[in-house]
Formats: C-alpha cells, sequence, structure tokens
C-alpha cells in the first residue's frame, strides 16, 4: 500500500490517528514538509472530493476525512521551524467560501518558505477582513475563491483590500484553471498553485500589478439576476414539478435539496455573466451533470430549470446566450 492510500484509507475509516502517523512518517523520513503537503495531503483532499462527487461518499464521511486532513495539516506544519523572515502575509477565504484546505496549505507552504503567515480561515466578513488589515498591515493578502459563483463577491473584496494599500494575489479554481477569471476582474496576481505564490512573494515587483483597477461599470443584467433570483428560482420549482410530477411528493429534505441546486444555478449563471464567459455556466452546468447523474437525477431536470429561466429573462440577451450554452452542454453530457 502506497502513503496515499494508506492515508485514503484512515480519512475514508475516519481515523485521525492513522492519518497523521502517515504524514509524520514521512517527515521522519526526512521528506520534505512542503512535498508532504502537495504532494500527499492536497492530492487526498481533492480524491476526497472526487468520492463525493460521483457518491461514493456521503456528504457527512467527505467532511469528516476534511476535517482529519486539516489535522494532518496542522501536524505537518507543528515540525515545521522556520524563522519568519520574509513578511507578513495574511491569507483568507472569501465570505460564502468554505472550503479552506487549499488556503491553509498555501499558509503552511508559505510558512514554511520563511513568512510570517496569518491564516483567517474559512468564509470571512469582508468588513472583518479589512479591519483586520488596517489593525496589522501586512505586506500582501491573499485571497482564496473555490467556487466561480463567488467571482463577483470576490471582485468587491479584491478592491476593499486593495483600499486599505495591501497588495493582493488570488487563487483557487474558482478563478478558472488558468485564472482567466482573475484577470477578467482586472487582478493579474493570480497564483495557480501554492509554490507559484511562494515564489510570486518573492518577486517585489508583483505588487505593482496588484493596483486598483478601474471601477467596473454597472452591469443591468447582473443586478437583474441578483434582483430576480427568487423569481428564477421559483419558476424552475414550477416547471420542474409540471415535467416531473413525483416531486410534489417529496419530503422537506428533498426539496431543500432541490432549491438549492436550482439556487446554485442562478448564482453560477450570475457569476458568469459577471465575468461575461459562458465557458463559466458551461463548466458548471457539466460538472452537475456529473453530480446529478451519480445520484440518479435525471441530467434532463436541468434542462427544465433553464428552460424556465430563459422565460423569465427573455429581455435579456447576454443570460439567454449563457443558459443556451449551459443546455448545450447537458445535452452532450
Amino acid at each position: 500500500m502506497t502513503d496515499r492510500e494508506e492515508l485514503m484509507a484512515a480519512l475514508a475509516a475516519a481515523d485521525e490517528r492513522a492519518a497523521v502517523a502517515v504524514a509524520l512518517r514521512l517527515l521522519d523520513r526526512g521528506v520534505p514538509a512542503e512535498t508532504v503537503l502537495l504532494d500527499l495531503v492536497a492530492e487526498a483532499q481533492a480524491e476526497v472530493g472526487r468520492r463525493w462527487q460521483v457518491n461514493e461518499w456521503s456528504v457527512a464521511r467527505e467532511h469528516a476525512a476534511t476535517a482529519i486532513n486539516e489535522r494532518v495539516i496542522a501536524a505537518v506544519g507543528s515540525r515545521v521551524d522556520v524563522p519568519p523572515t520574509k513578511g507578513h502575509v495574511v491569507v483568507s477565504c472569501l465570505d460564502g467560501e468554505w472550503h479552506a484546505v487549499p488556503p491553509r496549505i498555501v499558509a503552511e507552504v508559505l510558512r514554511g518558505r520563511g513568512w510570517r503567515v496569518t491564516f483567517l480561515g474559512a468564509s470571512v466578513p469582508t468588513a472583518h477582513l479589512v479591519s483586520y488589515l488596517h489593525e496589522h498591515g501586512p505586506d500582501a493578502v491573499a485571497l482564496s475563491c473555490t467556487l466561480s459563483r463567488s467571482l463577483p463577491r470576490a471582485d468587491q473584496v479584491v478592491a476593499a483590500c486593495r483600499a486599505t494599500g495591501t497588495p493582493v494575489l488570488v487563487g483557487g479554481r474558482g478563478f478558472g484553471a488558468d485564472g482567466r477569471w482573475a484577470k477578467q476582474l482586472g487582478v493579474d496576481s493570480w497564483a495557480p498553485t501554492a509554490p507559484a505564490a511562494a515564489e510570486l512573494l518573492e518577486h517585489p515587483e508583483w505588487r505593482r500589478t496588484a493596483q486598483p483597477a478601474p471601477p467596473r461599470r454597472a452591469d443591468p443584467e447582473y443586478a437583474a439576476l441578483r434582483t430576480r433570483r427568487a423569481e428564477l428560482i421559483g419558476a424552475a420549482v414550477d416547471a420542474l414539478y409540471e415535467r416531473f410530477p413525483p416531486m410534489r411528493g417529496y419530503d422537506e429534505r428533498r426539496l431543500d435539496a432541490t432549491l438549492e441546486d436550482v439556487g446554485h444555478i442562478v448564482d453560477f449563471l450570475s457569476a458568469s455573466v459577471y465575468v461575461d464567459d459562458v465557458e463559466l455556466f458551461g463548466e458548471f452546468m457539466a460538472w452537475t451533470a456529473e453530480v446529478l447523474a451519480a445520484r440518479g437525477v435525471p441530467v434532463a431536470s436541468t434542462e427544465v430549470a433553464m428552460s424556465a429561466m430563459s422565460r423569465v429573462l427573455e429581455d435579456h440577451p447576454r443570460a439567454l446566450r449563457h443558459l443556451d450554452h449551459g443546455r448545450q452542454v447537458v445535452r452532450v453530457a
């Protein structure tokens, strides 16, 4: 059994002691802490997410494994004793972002490379983050965005952080695999990996690219999507009831799950319109189709929901273009 397989077995069994032992054993063998974090823990966490996505693991099991992985990261970090000689970096998740493992790994990698790091954790309210930056004056703030539906909020948070005079770098899958949505928001200081973030911080010139972008012009279609969110969800659910009559017998738990899923479609559509890139919505709908299929939910239900939203948004051409792309993606999924 490989070290990764052993760690996954421990996570599957919710055995925190065994999981931590795998990582510490590698450190005792002389494997660098950064390697353990990136090649073992990060890869294991990706596998945890995949097992939830394909319905091998329940939400509860995924949460248990994630909590244990966080303990493994802490155990590895406790073995690293590098003097903080390079300055102070604050690492934080956006408000509403609960995927804290990736930025926690970034924080430990930076700490291992000689930075003083303050990790603020998951879902940090913007006002509290800005207040912290004013109070402590770090050399930089690193923001994590895992879900692209958070891009409009990311835009606002970046602007608020820059207004404090703090250089900002960003990372996370929410900005796109190649960082294209970070650039769309005027953020050039995007790092695809923890080592890339560390290397970026080592070069003072990156701060010149971290200056405030010109104010974003008001977008009536994005504003309409946010204002009409409840209406869009209601129209989609009504259409689903009509197409799939057994849904009327759903218990409260299943109905709440349906409302949540439809709400995600609206939120990702809004973000897609915000950055004006249909691929954002298309990628989300392809992922959604995989998740629903793994759970035995008809993928056609997403087409029904999107068609209902299109009828509500018939006077919003950009939103319709994004919805059309989403339907095309689902049809070939």
